[in-house]
C-alpha cells in the first residue's frame, strides 16, 4: 500500500489515456496548476455531484490558471460516456490498472456505510506550476469542490 503525497511533496508522475482517447501526462501540464482528483466510479451519484461541481466552475478555474484532470479506474468507454452525459469539459484518465491509484495511495482500504472494502478514496491534488503538491483535499466538499479548490490557489498579482 503507498503513501499519500503530502503538501511539499513532488507529484508523482504519470500518464494514461482519457475518454477522448488522447494520452495526457502530468509533465504536459508543467508551469500550470493542475487539480487531480480521484474518484471512485463514473455515473454513481457523489462521483456526478463532484464531477458537475467542476464542470460548472471550470471557467473560473481554467481562467485561474488551473487544469482539472479526473483519475478513476473506470476504463475509457466509461469514462467517454460519463463525460458525454454531463457534459464534463475535462480529461478523465481510465486507470484499471491502479497504476496512478497506487501512485497517489488513493487506493487502499476505506469504510463504506460501515464495511471495511477495497477502494478508491475520494481525494484531489493541488500540485502547483513546478510539480509539488500544493495542497491534498482529503475529504472534498463534493458540491462545492471547484470553488473549494480556487480557494487555495493565489491569486495573480
Amino acid at each position: 500500500m503507498s503513501t499519500v503525497p503530502e503538501p511539499g511533496d513532488i507529484a508523482p508522475p504519470f500518464k494514461g489515456t482519457t475518454q477522448t482517447g488522447e494520452t495526457v501526462s502530468l509533465a504536459d501540464f508543467k508551469g500550470k496548476y493542475v487539480a487531480l482528483y480521484f474518484y471512485p466510479e463514473d455515473d454513481t451519484p457523489v462521483c456526478t455531484k463532484q464531477a458537475c461541481s467542476l464542470r460548472d466552475g471550470y471557467s473560473e478555474l481554467k481562467e485561474a490558471g488551473i487544469v482539472v484532470i479526473g483519475v478513476s479506474r473506470d476504463d475509457v468507454d466509461s469514462h467517454k460516456a460519463f463525460a458525454d452525459k454531463f457534459d464534463l469539459p475535462f480529461p478523465l484518465v481510465a486507470d484499471p490498472e491502479k497504476k496512478i491509484l497506487n501512485a497517489y495511495g488513493t487506493w487502499g482500504e476505506k469504510n463504506m456505510y460501515g464495511n471495511l472494502v477495497m477502494g478508491t478514496k475520494r481525494f484531489t491534488f493541488l500540485i502547483d506550476p513546478n510539480g509539488v503538491i500544493a495542497h491534498v483535499f482529503k475529504r472534498p466538499k463534493n458540491a462545492d469542490h471547484a470553488q473549494e479548490i480556487l480557494r487555495k490557489v493565489p491569486k495573480a498579482a
